[in-house]
This record gives structure tokens, C-alpha cells and sequence, in this order.
């Protein structure tokens, strides 16, 4: 349980990219269009604390339900996939009542999108190498830092106005079916073999 700044900058940077909250932006403008506001403390507090719940509990709950990682991974790429769709093809598939906007900042914002399956299979992993003190520290780091982008969205989505918004959203939608897809094929193949 000592701290280490070795560790503490390893597993920050494995956090930082899995979150991946800059690659994130122009879903989090598509969320704000959709529901009107995100609150970024509510969505950074939720996040935070469900990475941390799982930092010290997640592989005991899992093991508990007797659900692997790849298993929850695949969810997770399966979600992700849809997602990617609606952005590319300007399309909803997911119902957006008024009232699943009204929790739109929970999810699908601060879980899945912060707090998601990439996240926790990315904690599950350093739990294995790293002492819990360092990946916590990485953790509340990384919060701050998507707390600082989701205040400045406003901001963001005045300087890119519609048309750059338009764009960005196809763009990174690729981004995200293309990570969708991978996550999918590798924890699937995963499974294949466990259970072959």
C-alpha cells in the first residue's frame, strides 16, 4: 500500500487514455443538445465514486455474479457500438424520453461514457500489478480533469458552432465504432476460447 510516482504516473496514463475525455467531446455536446445541460460536478462525483467502489470491491462483485471481465467488456463494446451509430448516421435508437434526459448526466454520461467498461477492465488490471493507494490518487487526477472539460463545453461548443460539431461527431463516431469493434472481437475471442 505504499505510494509510488512510478506507479502513480503509469496508471494515470492508462486512465487518462481509456477515458479518454477530449476523444469524448463531441458525444458530450450531442448528450447537451439531447438534454439541455450536463451538470459536471454530479457527472465527475458519480464516476468518481463508482471507479473507486470498483477499484476496491469490482473483481468481488463480478466473481460474486459469476461474470468475467471479457463478459463485461463485450456489454460494454456492445453499447458503444450503438452509440457510434447514432453519431454517424444521425439516427436514435436509444428512447430519449423526457425524463431518461433528465438523468442524462448519470447515464449516459458518467457511466457509461466516464465510467465504463474500458475504465473498469483497465482497474481490474492495474489492481493486479499496482498498490490501490496509486491507482486511487490516478483516478481522483483524471476526475479533475474531466470535471475541467465538462465546465468548458459551452465554450467548446460555441468556437466549433454547428457545422465543426456536425463534423466532429461523424469523425469521432468512426473513432468509436472502430474501438467498439476491437474491444468486441478481442474479448469475445476471449470468451470463445474459456468456454470452448
Amino acid at each position: 500500500m505504499a505510494f509510488d510516482w512510478t506507479e502513480l504516473l503509469k496508471s494515470g496514463m492508462v486512465m487518462f487514455a481509456v477515458i479518454d475525455i477530449v476523444g469524448s467531446i463531441p458525444f458530450l455536446l450531442d448528450i447537451k443538445q439531447k438534454a439541455g445541460d450536463i451538470h459536471p460536478e454530479r457527472a465527475s462525483l458519480v464516476a468518481l465514486g463508482i471507479m473507486l467502489a470498483f477499484l476496491f470491491l469490482g473483481e468481488g462483485v463480478i466473481n460474486f455474479l459469476g461474470i468475467d471481465v471479457n463478459s463485461f467488456a463485450v456489454a460494454g463494446s456492445i453499447v458503444m457500438f450503438f452509440m457510434a451509430l447514432e453519431m454517424i448516421l444521425g439516427v436514435t435508437l436509444f428512447a430519449q424520453s423526457a425524463q431518461s434526459m433528465k438523468t442524462a448526466t448519470i447515464v449516459p454520461v458518467a457511466f457509461p461514457l466516464i465510467a465504463g467498461a474500458g475504465s473498469m477492465t483497465s482497474i481490474i488490471s492495474l489492481r493486479a500489478e499496482y498498490a490501490a493507494i496509486n491507482i486511487a490518487l490516478a483516478i481522483l487526477i483524471n476526475m479533475a480533469l474531466v470535471y475541467f472539460v465538462l465546465r468548458m463545453t459551452g465554450r467548446i461548443e460555441r468556437l466549433l458552432g454547428e457545422a465543426g460539431i456536425a463534423v466532429l461527431q461523424k469523425v469521432f463516431g468512426i473513432i468509436l465504432l472502430a474501438i467498439a469493434v476491437k474491444l468486441f472481437s478481442a474479448n469475445a475471442a476471449m470468451l470463445f476460447q474459456a468456454h470452448g
